[in-house]
């Protein structure tokens, strides 16, 4: 006799058992085990498949053909003589060098070929990010004098902010963007757009030298309208660029629509306008200028030409500790922007983006690009737009932006000394305005969520009377504030009966019964009324996962309503003020004839049914909780009571509740089971129907039914009878008949098995069986 077997061990066995309270009659439920078994084998092709994820050009590369290389040489083309000038200005808002603006845009976009899953987006430096990063700049800068200059703490941040993101990439936790919604991004980025365009009015009139640009952005718009007689011959540059470009924009867009044949040619001139403009202002710049060892306007300088900085990046602890309150906020403008846009373009031209991915090239960029001297970059909207109008096929158009850049970068550097500061401010401007919430996507809001409508609202404010940084902060915790609020504070519906009948004529005009929220706008009719549910039963539809954050709200909401509903079973009128709980006043004199009679016209509760279909989750406190209401419920009635369930789709749900002592149950005589026919498995026998019983010994008939839900309801035959040759209508290949699994399976219908666990005969798969399983002799009359 093994040990095993022994009497001793059993003994020991079942006191272990006892006393952790293992029940060996506790219906199945999924198990650890078996959870951890079935995802074991998926290890190996799992890793396979995340390894291959990390290079997202393998799966493209090999069909590259002719017809994408144009498609790519033109996007991409297009797209540097944009990105250009652009990153010029950004660097400009950076507080660096101009070149800085050139390194970071050419390692951007060759990084971003490679390990990119979107071929619409365009990597680089951005107006909301270069701003971040020139707050940042300066801030250490006036702390920590002369200790570190401004491209050092630029590439610091880029090399930490890169790392941070390629971690959450790498780990596949991309998720966490979504707990930040839309209104609340759009509402940080209008508020930043609109800050850049406020700071950068005072240079595009030359006013800039005057105050402080860099103070809250309402100051900053004050003290411009205050100093506008003050305006110099910058004024003179940045006026007019800034007119030309949104002329360009308008009249080569209304072009098309009146002559649609030059649709094509208008798309790409306008598309060149920023290179033009600053073309042209450059020329007119040189010419005022040549000669003079003082320019008259405000002009960009010397343009060092090639890649002058190659190296590691700058890191040390005092840096890191500098610029570490602002690591959290620069980290989500890096990635929140970027997501934001992939996923746009990804529906805008269907196809799917892998975010996890994409955090991974934004990290790989930012990492390697410190390399190159670069500071943070990110996603661009307005040339992202630009590439995906101009026909780009694949990612590898990064890689002819790219050598746009550094042609810009080694040929045409010497050439940019002359370009009007003022002009690059007129790009800025007209490129963030594209950021700027329009009124009708404000009201969108307004029309969805009120409350989604003041976040937005509130992070403008907080951007424009603060900083850029204060807008960031509210959006990410009033958005986490209010998604506690909701799964806190769940709405959750107690359910009553409807009685309709249908007009059309295929239903036949049967009476049935629907059951919809008593109290509340839910949409129905305000004429018609909804009435109470069956006497004596309770129902109650849940709107959240129930978990401890609203176990206890739900169980008092639960509770007060049954108290208010529910007969009480015990007359505690005539007990006296001695005897009574503290917290129990109990009625008036005057009061207690009429509440008795109140009281006693409420039906006696039999059961509580609990619609558990948006219950995705249930943890500990909840299924504590519930195992609280049945106790106080049942010591108001002063008896047992059903608690039902349906809807449970969740396996692990299923389990929490039968832990919680819920599900189990006798069986009725005249309580309804739900059976299904059911489908031998192949070269298995089915099992008779006679086998299967209900707990008090009833059988089922053996003939192939699937029964309804509804109390006294049809049944509906399956004609098991097939003599014909499974084979006979089925297809051939390579000579070989190939049977037809879905007439072999119509076939198979021998029998019928119960729809779910004969074991918790308390859950349900619908509403009308859990119905149908109460004895309730008043809902069946």
């Amino acid at each position: 006799m093994s040990p095993s077997d022994s009497p001793r061990y059993q003994r020991v066995k079942r006191a272990v058992k006892d006393y952790l309270g293992v029940q060996d009659d506790a219906p199945d439920s999924v198990s650890v085990r078996d959870f951890v078994k079935d995802h074991k084998k998926d290890v190996g092709p799992a890793v396979k498949n995340y390894v291959l994820s990390l290079f997202p050009f393998i799966q493209w590369l090999p069909r590259y053909n002719l017809t994408w290389l144009t498609g790519d040489l033109i996007a991409g083309i297009t797209v540097g003589l944009v990105l250009v000038p652009q990153s010029l200005s950004y660097a400009k808002l950076a507080d660096l060098p101009p070149q800085y603006g050139l390194y970071s845009s050419f390692i951007g976009v060759l990084t971003y070929a490679f390990f990119a899953t979107s071929k619409d987006v365009s990597i680089g430096p951005v107006a909301v990010m270069s701003l971040e990063t020139g707050i940042i700049v300066t801030d250490v800068m006036s702390q920590y004098p002369g200790k570190w200059t401004a491209p050092e703490i630029a590439t610091c941040l880029a090399f930490i902010c890169g790392f941070i993101v390629l971690g959450i990439g790498l780990l596949r936790i991309g998720w966490l963007v979504e707990f930040i919604p839309q209104p609340a991004v759009a509402g940080f980025m209008t508020g930043s757009a609109i800050s850049i365009a406020a700071g950068q009015v005072p240079a595009l009139l030359g006013l800039s030298s005057l105050f402080d640009t860099k103070a809250a952005p309402y100051l900053v718009i004050i003290n411009t309208f205050k100093n506008l007689p003050k305006c110099s011959l910058d004024a003179a540059f940045g006026v007019p660029a800034l007119a030309m470009l949104y002329m360009i924009k308008w009249s080569l867009a209304y072009l098309p629509k009146r002559y649609p044949r030059f649709e094509r040619p208008a798309f790409f001139l306008q598309a060149l306008r920023h290179a033009f403009v600053i073309v042209l202002f450059t020329i007119i710049s040189w010419r005022i200028n040549i000669g003079l060892k003082k320019p008259r306007i405000s002009i960009v300088g010397p343009v060092p030409s090639g890649l002058q900085h190659v190296g590691p990046p700058y890191i040390s602890s005092q840096l890191l500790a500098a610029i570490g309150p602002h690591i959290p906020v620069a980290t989500i403008i890096l990635l929140l922007e970027h997501i934001s846009i992939s996923k746009s373009f990804g529906r805008l031209n269907g196809y799917k983006i892998n975010p996890n991915q994409e955090l991974v090239a934004i990290g790989v960029n930012n990492t390697l690009g410190t390399v190159f001297s670069a500071y943070p970059s990110t996603g661009s909207f307005s040339r992202s737009a630009l590439k995906s109008k101009s026909g780009v096929r694949t990612p590898a158009a990064g890689i002819a932006t790219g050598v746009v850049v550094l042609v810009a970068l080694y040929a045409v550097a010497p050439a940019f000394y002359y370009i009007p500061n003022a002009a690059l401010s007129a790009l800025i401007i007209h490129a963030v305005a594209d950021l700027v919430a329009s009124p009708r996507q404000s009201f969108g809001f307004w029309r969805v969520s009120p409350i989604e409508w003041v976040i937005f609202v509130g992070a403008v404010v907080w951007s424009l009377f603060y900083s850029i940084e204060s807008g960031i902060y509210w959006s990410l915790v009033t958005s986490v504030v209010l998604l506690l609020i909701r799964i806190a504070r769940p709405e959750g519906h107690f359910l009553g009966r409807m009685r309709i009948k249908p007009e059309n004529v295929e239903s036949g005009g049967q009476i049935r019964d629907i059951y919809v929220p008593i109290c509340g706008d839910t949409g129905v009719n305000d004429e018609v009324r909804v009435g109470p549910p069956p006497p004596g039963i309770i129902i109650y539809r849940f709107e959240e996962s129930f978990l401890y954050p609203n176990a206890s709200y739900i169980n008092d909401k639960l509770v007060d309503y049954v108290k208010a509903h529910a007969r009480r079973g015990k007359d505690v009128s005539t007990i006296s003020k001695g005897d009574r709980p503290w917290n129990d006043p109990g009625p008036s004199k005057k009061d207690a004839q009429r509440q008795l009679e109140e009281e006693r016209a409420k039906p006696r509760l039999r059961a509580v049914i609990l619609d558990f279909t948006a219950v995705a989750n249930l943890d500990t406190t909840g299924v504590q909780n519930l195992i609280d209401t049945r106790r106080e419920v049942e010591k108001w009635i002063n008896q047992t009571v059903e608690f039902h369930f349906y809807g449970i789709l969740s396996p692990w749900v299923r389990r929490a509740l039968i832990a919680g002592g819920f599900g189990k149950g006798v069986r009725r005589n005249d309580t309804h089971l739900e059976v299904v026919p059911v489908v031998p498995p192949h070269g298995g026998d089915m099992r008779n129907p006679t086998d299967i019983q209900r707990n008090d010994g009833e059988e089922i008939s053996p003939s192939a039914t699937l029964r309804s839900s509804s109390e006294g309801g049809p049944e509906k035959k399956l004609d098991s009878s097939h003599d014909e040759d499974p084979f006979a209508q089925a297809p051939v290949i390579d000579g070989q008949p190939v049977p037809d699994p879905v007439s072999n399976a119509r076939r198979a219908i021998q029998g019928t098995v119960p729809l779910l666990d004969t074991g918790t005969p308390f859950f349900h798969f619908d509403l009308a069986d859990a119905l149908n399983s109460i004895d309730n002799e008043s809902s069946r009359n």
